[in-house]
């Protein structure tokens, strides 16, 4: 990023311009403060979507960017260079150093304006050059600042300049990678007979891979009811986080619902950090200035646990503490985009509907490079990998950032999941691949690509790889029990989950076989598996680059090779440790327990090596 970078806590995020009301997106029952209501009743899902565009290119967002400028002055071309203060789809603020090039723009009717949004800076997709013509809407003499409006916003500016030649461009690079992969099967069709177990394999892989990808773009999302408005509580569990969560509890209750049919409860468990002391700050605030209005008494709750007993215990006792419809579980370092929850809830209207998840996009994208190849990996995981079992409405992990459930069944099942054992082991992690099993078993379990989250993601590769543990030891440990009933679904579900079961746990071998075995005894440079490797990355790359238009797209063949070189070998680990139930990157009570163990060992081991000291002293 070029401009000045918003950092909070050493996370590089977009700086957005806070609306001076703590809630501006709730329906307010008097109709003078909602910025939705201000555009009059909506009784359709066209005209909903239409309010939300809207609302997201009148988004201000804080930056520090050079503009040029030109105009005529007193029939004269006058140029001068000024920074952008803040800038949204349909106008921006410019600032000037110098008074004289400040009077040369305050009384200019037609501007034309250059400039380069850096990465960063607005959503992804917006980072490119400008060249557009804008009219004077106000001056600030005290700041030496126009502010302007563009005569077409940067939206459609895109699609003119760079979405189309993107649409044409990664289409055709898609479709090419896709028939090289079929010319490459079929190679392995011809030499099928000379290893039917290593052919067997990426055939079955490449028709995994390619059939995600036809179906996530056959996905539709349900489209919005105005009239079906469920009660709904979001419950966020908290530990030791202090620093998001006041922005992500109040990203779930500025939310555009109805204030009666929406509840928040965050459950503290026994944080040791300041969490407790930031939810309550934030609390009397909303009391003070939003409760007359959007009844914060009754709708915002929060209970602190007596010990640390585990994120399971912390959502149960919020779904305990409710009795609405539906819950949703959002963690509490994600936040919801105004119009999450009335997308979210849409699918329940199917009766047989017992969970669905939300997109999760990431928030910290440019902070570092692994963080922009976690911005590649998730939205590919959801709105590909996930859509396309939502197309069958058998998503096998509604995900911990944003899902919801009937609120029956979390009861239903929730002493079977708080107590939830492997092996002898308590549970603690894959709280959401476990609650999904139980409600896939005999429910659906949808996906809703219009209902969004953006979450923070590790920037630090000891973390990361610590939390890709956790993960694979879940998926492990899930995917054998889903793997009991997951064969009653549909036919493609049930097919797809356990090829997309076996696939990764055999690619630890395959790929040393391929890239070791191989070259050194039979002395062969292995070009093919090098070559597939290298179009099934370029695949994800290419999808990112159609679906998102980002400049992170080239990070996808990056999250690739890192998976590869990386991620891949902690799979041999997972299969050998999966019982574990440490997080890793919090201190849990098994953490605590686990660090305790390690702690007397190595006391025990210094006790004996100083008494062979001593003895070979004497």
């Amino acid at each position: 990023m070029t401009g000045k970078e918003f950092k909070v806590n050493g996370e590089v995020l977009l700086d957005e311009k806070k609306d001076r009301r703590l809630l501006p997106n709730v329906p307010d029952p008097s109709r003078q403060r909602s910025k939705m209501d201000r555009r009059g009743d909506i009784t359709a899902d066209e005209n909903l979507s239409s309010v939300m565009s809207d609302y997201r290119l009148g988004i201000r967002y804080v930056s520090d960017f050079k503009v040029k400028l030109s105009a005529r002055h007193h029939a004269h071309l006058v140029k001068a260079a000024g920074t952008c203060a803040d800038i949204s789809d349909t106008g921006m603020l410019i600032k000037f150093k110098d008074q004289d090039d400040y009077e040369k723009f305050k009384d200019a009717e037609k501007l034309r304006l250059k400039f380069k949004v850096p990465a960063g800076a607005m959503p992804e997709g917006h980072e490119m050059r400008f060249r557009t013509s804008a009219k004077l809407i106000r001056c600030n003499d005290a700041q030496q600042a126009i502010g302007v409006q563009f005569s077409a916003n940067l939206a459609s500016y895109m699609k003119r300049h760079k979405d189309r030649f993107i649409l044409v461009g990664a289409s055709w690079c898609l479709a090419l990678v896709a028939f090289c992969v079929v010319l490459m099967r079929a190679e392995s069709v011809i030499y099928y007979k000379y290893n039917a177990i290593l052919y067997t394999y990426s055939l079955i892989a490449a028709a995994f891979l390619l059939t995600r990808y036809l179906f996530g773009a056959l996905y539709k999302p349900v489209p919005v009811n105005p009239d079906f408005t469920p009660s709904v509580t979001i419950i966020i569990p908290c530990f030791n986080e202090e620093t998001w969560i006041q922005t992500t509890i109040l990203s779930c209750l500025d939310q555009y619902y109805p204030v009666d049919k929406l509840k928040v409860i965050v459950v503290d468990d026994c944080s040791t950090d300041r969490s407790v002391e930031k939810i309550e700050e934030l609390y009397q605030k909303l009391l003070k200035s939003e409760d007359k209005r959007y009844r914060i008494k009754d709708r915002f709750k929060y209970f602190v646990q007596e010990k640390n007993a585990g994120k399971r215990d912390a959502l149960v006792r919020g779904v305990e503490n409710t009795d609405t419809d539906l819950v949703m579980f959002v963690d509490s370092d994600s936040f919801l985009e105004p119009d999450a929850v009335v997308n979210l809830v849409q699918p329940f209207q199917d009766p047989k509907m017992g969970g669905c998840a939300g997109r999760c996009d990431v928030a910290n994208t440019y902070t570092n490079a692994l963080t922009e190849m976690q911005s590649v990996r998730y939205y590919i995981a959801f709105r590909i990998m996930k859509a396309a079992e939502g197309i069958f409405d058998a998503v096998t992990c509604l995900s911990g950032p944003l899902s919801c459930y009937r609120r029956d069944l979390v009861l239903k099942y929730k002493d079977d999941w708080i107590n939830q054992r492997f092996l002898g082991h308590k549970a603690t992690f894959g709280d959401d691949r476990s609650m999904t099993n139980f409600i896939l078993r005999h429910n659906r379990c949808g996906y809703q690509d219009t209902a969004v989250c953006s979450t923070i993601v590790p920037r630090k590769h000891k973390v990361f790889l610590k939390q890709q543990m956790r993960w694979k030891r879940s998926w492990l440990r899930e995917s054998l029990r889903a793997g009991l009933f997951m064969w009653r679904k549909e036919p493609y579900a049930a097919i797809n989950f356990y090829i997309g079961l076996i696939v990764p746990m055999l690619a630890p071998v395959v790929v040393v076989y391929n890239l070791m075995w191989v070259p050194l005894t039979q002395h062969i440079f292995p070009t093919t598996f090098l070559v597939g490797l290298m179009l099934m990355s370029l695949m994800m790359t290419f999808a990112q680059l159609l679906l998102r238009k980002s400049s992170t797209w080239a990070f996808g063949f990056l999250f690739c090779l890192y998976y590869e070189v990386v991620l891949l070998w902690q799979m041999p680990i997972a299969w050998f440790t999966f019982w574990k139930s440490t997080w890793g990157t919090r201190m849990t009570p098994s953490d605590v327990k686990e660090k305790a163990k390690k702690e007397a060992k190595k006391e025990a081991k210094a006790g004996k090596i100083s008494m062979k000291g001593g003895e070979s002293n004497g």
